[in-house]
């Protein structure tokens, strides 16, 4: 039987446990709730994940880890009328430095007092349980529990990072997708050691197959002053939109961001879902020469911000991606319209991308060919796409534009930017 933690014992004194405490007040109170919380809970029986690590040559080795946070969710309600969690929320809500938790699950709760009690006070006790192992105490569990808190809360930057798996692409080092944004191997248990519930939200078979095994990771250092955490999930989505594009890989994410803050779990939250459901096609491997294209790209990705016609031409060309004929060919001929036309419409855009596609004047025929018709080839669908790359290394569509109308009634050459297509 596990031993009721804090009766018959005297309580500890702070300079016991921690020393260099930024705030006593805030050991006290989160130590009394987690208390509460474990002789209320006294005897639970924990349910467990069954995780399977494989391994090369040999028998897999499987693992039972506790699932303590989901567990904790379920006793929310209960766990929120306690006592003790009503003063340890008032002693948060002095620290300033708290907000940046609350702020993040804003989504999950309706009042302030709601949003610390969820992004402070259970974490902690989640925390607290998984070090223990369930619901009989250990102090020093909660003091490390509690020093990774202070320094969450104090500190003078917070290492923010999310991460999401990634299918239809194979790497064997990482990937630098510019400032921020990397593209590695995943590293065995470091999702289902902060998340075990995540056996059931990563896409099937990831881990074992070898266009399975990589993860994209956001990292970025957050000011103390900072109370909203990064959007991951549109971040790494335009990180998915650059893959595609300089690949023409079946490239997807997530379906879930699972972020952290200072190592510790923040939340779990769905990735958009273009990026991440799976187009056709086939899998790649990802070399360093398209890695630089990516990273080049999804850094241009912002002028679709300011350019109406560019951000369409992006949208139309990614559902494209997942559209069935005839939508599929439609999808294609408007992004290559809004993208080139301009006045002119379809026909002008085609003559436009066979000349910055190609050199020579039969291998300008063979694109205008493919680019005709009721129904659009690979040929045709991959044209478009690296008219799209093209418009974006270029970084300005009309100044592109203007160019190849110059190449046209032979004022320039070609513009030379087509040379660093993939």
């Amino acid at each position: 039987m596990p031993r009721l933690p804090g009766r018959n014992r005297p309580p500890r004194r702070v300079t016991d446990c921690v020393s260099s405490l930024r705030a006593p007040h805030l050991y006290e109170s989160l130590r009394a709730f987690c208390l509460a919380a474990f002789a209320a809970e006294r005897g639970a029986q924990l349910p467990f994940a069954f995780e399977e690590h494989p391994t090369r040559g040999g028998p897999s080795l499987y693992e039972y880890r506790p699932l303590v946070r989901g567990f904790v969710e379920e006793q929310a309600p209960t766990l929120r009328r306690l006592p003790d969690a009503r003063n340890a929320i008032d002693d948060l809500k002095r620290e300033p430095a708290a907000a940046i938790f609350a702020r993040a699950h804003a989504g999950f709760a309706e009042t302030g007092d709601d949003a610390l009690f969820r992004s402070i006070l259970m974490p902690m006790l989640t925390w607290t349980a998984e070090r223990c192992g369930g619901f009989d105490w250990h102090d020093d569990a909660f003091d490390a529990a509690y020093a990774d808190l202070e320094r969450s809360l104090f500190g003078t930057a917070r290492t923010y990072v999310a991460l999401a798996p990634v299918i239809g692409l194979s790497s064997g080092t990482d990937a630098e997708l510019g400032p921020e944004i990397t593209l590695r191997p995943v590293v065995a248990g470091e999702i289902s050691r902060l998340w075990p519930e995540a056996q059931g939200l990563m896409p099937p078979e990831f881990g074992r197959d070898t266009d399975r095994m990589l993860v994209l990771e956001l990292r970025r250092e957050l000011a103390p002053e900072e109370e909203e955490p990064p959007d991951a999930a549109a971040e790494l989505a335009d990180a998915v939109t650059a893959l595609r594009l300089a690949t023409a890989a079946a490239v997807a994410a997530g379906p879930v961001v699972f972020e952290r803050l200072d190592y510790r779990p923040l939340r779990i939250a769905p990735l958009l879902p273009i990026a991440a459901t799976r187009p056709r096609g086939d899998a790649t491997r990802l070399d360093k020469v398209r890695a630089k294209l990516a990273a080049d790209l999804r850094e241009r990705l912002v002028l679709a911000d300011e350019d109406r016609e560019l951000g369409e031409s992006l949208d139309r060309w990614e559902l494209s991606l997942f559209s069935e004929e005839p939508f599929r060919s439609a999808q294609v001929r408007e992004a290559l319209a809004c993208l080139l036309g301009g006045e002119g419409g379809a026909w002008a855009a085609s003559l436009r991308a066979a000349v910055l596609l190609a050199e020579k004047g039969s291998e300008r025929e063979e694109v205008l060919e493919a680019l005709r018709g009721e129904h659009l080839g690979s040929e045709a669908r991959d044209a478009v796409r690296r008219v799209l790359v093209e418009t974006l290394l270029h970084g300005s569509r009309a100044e592109l534009v203007a160019a190849v109308d110059e190449t046209l009634i032979g004022l320039r050459p070609r513009p030379s930017s087509v040379l660093r297509v993939a």
